[in-house]
């Protein structure tokens, strides 16, 4: 019989850098940056946990503990899911200017592949954030720090698979895009192969089919160089924002799909799969707010407050609410991936979350959430 697991996460890189250089991403560029407010640069306005994370040696021994604390939550998630043993994994992720660009950008595609390169290039958009590249982790005996072996370099898909479900939710009345090859990039984009990244830190490998489920998280906010804005093409952004050149007279993307649109469609997922004979697993991945993304903060932290809201809210059940999320608010609060998230609440709904990790942060960008909704026969 058919059977579900749940797993919510984040796909942000910080995990990926150093402890001195995990403040490089975003907060770094903006706190010395003269286009931030000077009061909002100055330590003694911020909140007392932020100038705390900072500390005296700038963010360097919470980058460790923040990373410690997410990748528990990851492996806890990979045990969870090696034991579950699903026949397939569903990801509902965001595609940045990665594989859809000006001439198509579709609110939802489902990637029926039967296999995906990993990390085959970012389409023009940036592949890592800082100076510094990707972290060295793991340590020897002597306590030397050592590189960790790369990710495998592809992963099994199901064109099958993806292309009955795709079907079906046409034939449920979601509009779905489909799609059997690469439109710009030439492999799986940042929120896909970060979160495999993260799932598979110990290098066991990961054997399950992945489907990749699009989800156009940014709309109007998208960043698009024809448009007037940045494209990071192996350097640092000046400013980490949305480039405020597109509200100055230019065409803007179209919007995101709206947040119940979202909820409906990953209950309707999971009512397919669950006529189905697969075991599967359906992951929602994103962090929630993003510094980088809101303005109220000047761009050097994240709505934290309301991240909280959603913490609780999940630990109670209550993430049935995310439905009914504003999405001018969700704007406001940099917390656009949360479409992600919101996919999975649908597919999840009625059932009990367990935490895995909570790491909330004032510096390293994003609050980062893993949780696992335990399989239910059906």
């Amino acid at each position: 019989m058919a059977e579900i697991l749940g797993i919510g996460c984040p796909h942000g890189p910080h995990m990926r850098f150093t402890d001195e250089t995990m403040a490089n991403c975003y907060f770094r560029i903006n706190l010395r940056n003269a286009k931030t407010p000077a009061a909002l640069r100055d330590p003694k306005n911020w909140p007392a946990k932020m100038r705390a994370e900072w500390g005296k040696d700038e963010g360097v021994s919470a980058a460790r503990r923040h990373r410690e604390e997410v990748i528990s939550g990851f492996r806890a998630a990979r045990q969870a899911l090696d034991q579950f043993n699903p026949d397939f994994v569903l990801m509902f992720g965001d595609d940045q200017y990665e594989n859809f660009k000006e001439d198509i950008l579709p609110p939802f595609c489902v990637y029926a592949f039967d296999e995906f390169e990993i990390g085959g290039g970012k389409g023009g958009r940036r592949y890592e954030i800082g100076p510094n590249g990707i972290l060295n982790t793991g340590v020897s005996n002597l306590g030397i720090p050592m590189e960790r072996p790369p990710q495998q370099s592809r992963i099994e898909g199901s064109k099958k698979i993806g292309t009955v479900l795709a079907g079906e939710l046409v034939n449920k009345g979601f509009d779905i895009s489909w799609s059997s090859q690469f439109h710009h990039s030439t492999g799986l984009g940042h929120a896909f192969t970060f979160t495999l990244d993260y799932l598979d830190w110990d290098r066991k490998g990961f054997p399950y089919p992945l489907i990749p489920f699009q989800v156009n998280c940014y709309g109007e906010d998208m960043r698009m160089p024809s448009l007037g804005a940045n494209e990071w093409i192996g350097r640092l952004p000046e400013r980490s924002e949305v480039d405020k050149s597109l509200a100055e007279g230019g065409v803007l993307p179209p919007q995101a799909p709206p947040v119940w649109r979202c909820y409906d469609l990953g209950k309707a997922v999971a009512e397919i799969i669950a006529a189905s004979p697969y075991r599967a697993c359906i992951i929602g991945s994103s962090s929630w707010s993003h510094a980088s993304l809101t303005n109220m903060h000047g761009f050097l932290w994240g709505d934290v407050d309301s991240d909280r809201d959603y913490y609780e809210q999940l630990k109670a059940g209550r993430y049935d609410q995310w439905r009914n999320l504003d999405p001018d608010k969700l704007r406001a609060s940099g917390q656009h991936e949360m479409r992600n998230w919101v996919c999975l609440a649908g597919a999840m709904e009625g059932r009990k979350a367990q935490i895995l990790a909570y790491a909330e942060t004032y510096i390293f960008n994003s609050c980062k959430c893993v949780a696992l909704f335990p399989p239910e026969m059906t």
